[in-house]
């Protein structure tokens, strides 16, 4: 398999996560968001995925866009170790919590977003605010979960890794990029602690990746 990324994305990272769970062989290929080189904007990567976005994962010809479709896929294709529990409820309750990140949360927060308000007028100061909003209004409904549903208090639910967990750790790497005061948040940054110390979400995080710069 080929994950079409970029170090930063957190799209891409929760990819790069479930792809080493599940312990799958796959190749990184970098398309370099930051501008001059805009190289989602290409008509060469335009022709695989339309909306400009990555990731994109390529198992052979097959081509698949949208992170948690992707980790759906994976799910479906690699069962083993599962990263939905075994019953309709509480899958439902863990798509939820991923949904809550990557739709809610993360959306607000992307790039295009952030360099749409700068091309508005809004300066780093403006923009930063604007991160930490939606940052804490989301995070705070998603540490009453989390205290509600962690088995364990080292995982979003239950007492092993699931979708919600794989979503989590690229979103809390993201708030500490951007300087979120995350103090208010103590379960979530337990998980999220606990999570990135293992091996999986290690390996995947933006700095130890082929396109990262150095340090």
């Amino acid at each position: 398999m080929k994950l079409i990324g970029y170090f930063r994305s957190s799209a891409a990272f929760r990819v790069r996560i479930g792809l080493n769970l599940k312990g799958i062989d796959w190749q990184s290929v970098s398309v370099d968001l930051r501008a001059p080189h805009s190289a989602q904007h290409t008509p060469e990567f335009r022709a695989l995925n339309a909306q400009g976005l990555i990731p994109v994962l390529a198992d052979g010809a097959q081509i698949l866009t949208q992170s948690l479709a992707i980790l759906e896929y994976l799910e479906e294709t690699h069962p083993q170790p599962p990263l939905l529990p075994a019953t309709a409820f509480e899958r439902a309750q863990v798509r939820a919590l991923a949904l809550a990140i990557a739709c809610d949360i993360h959306p607000l927060n992307n790039l295009r977003v952030l360099d749409y308000l700068r091309q508005h007028g809004q300066d780093d100061a403006a923009v930063s605010r604007w991160y930490a909003h939606w940052i804490t209004l989301g995070f705070t409904a998603l540490e009453q979960q989390a205290r509600r549903l962690s088995g364990d208090g080292q995982h979003l639910f239950g007492s092993s890794v699931t979708l919600a967990d794989v979503c989590l750790v690229p979103q809390m790497a993201n708030a500490r990029r951007f300087q979120c005061d995350t103090s208010a948040f103590p379960t979530l940054r337990a998980i999220s602690a606990h999570l990135e110390s293992l091996p999986a979400f290690a390996r995947a995080a933006p700095d130890v990746q082929p396109d990262a710069p150095p340090a």
